[in-house]
């Protein structure tokens, strides 16, 4: 379905605007339960963002995977934690937080500098498909995702798989030992 540019425009707006406040809410909320749901917001947007680059079994996978298995994943393991809670906004503010926004600032920038001096004419005109009829553009991208995820990025995937286990473990290890010295402490 063709709809004009500028409506494909306002909901870019939009999505763009729910990723930039979802990630600011994300790094500065105290609450990491907040947090982690305002990941899945970020998650969500992204996956809306390939929807209008026409990307459906992308947006899907985006869905499933990050919304749905890993989003939950982390909102489990951080109520599993149950760290101390903040009363201020901004707990504190060290050398390496300075460090650290200096970096980002500075690659945000240079890459938005990269971004914005790209010709991405060109760079449609070479991927773009010469298939005519879109079920065979489906299958075929489809295939070929599947096919460079079992094969040139087979290990990437399972180490990916690997660290969030061990995130998992890490977590449910916390907070056993936190509710192991809780015990100790109502005993005493």
């Amino acid at each position: 379905m063709k709809l004009p540019e500028s409506f494909y425009e306002t909901i870019f707006l939009f999505l763009e605007l729910g990723l930039i406040l979802g990630s600011l809410g994300i790094v500065l909320f105290t609450n990491i339960v907040y947090s982690a749901l305002l990941l899945g917001l970020v998650f969500f947007c992204i996956s809306l963002l390939y929807l209008l680059l026409n990307a459906d079994f992308v947006a899907a996978a985006q869905i499933l995977i990050y919304v749905g298995a890993v989003n939950v994943l982390i909102v489990f393991a951080v109520m599993l934690i149950n760290k101390k809670q903040y009363s201020n906004f901004f707990v504190y503010w060290t050398i390496g937080d300075g460090i650290t926004l200096t970096l980002c600032t500075g690659l945000f920038f240079l890459l938005n500098n990269f971004i914005s001096n790209t010709s991405w004419s060109q760079i449609f005109s070479i991927t773009k498909p010469n298939f005519v009829r879109k079920e065979l553009i489906l299958i075929n991208t489809v295939r070929h995702i599947g096919s460079e995820l079992l094969t040139e990025f087979l290990f990437s995937f399972e180490l990916m798989s690997i660290i969030l286990l061990i995130a998992l473990i890490g977590a449910i290890t916390l907070a056993r030992r936190e509710s192991e010295k809780k015990n100790d402490f109502l005993n005493f």
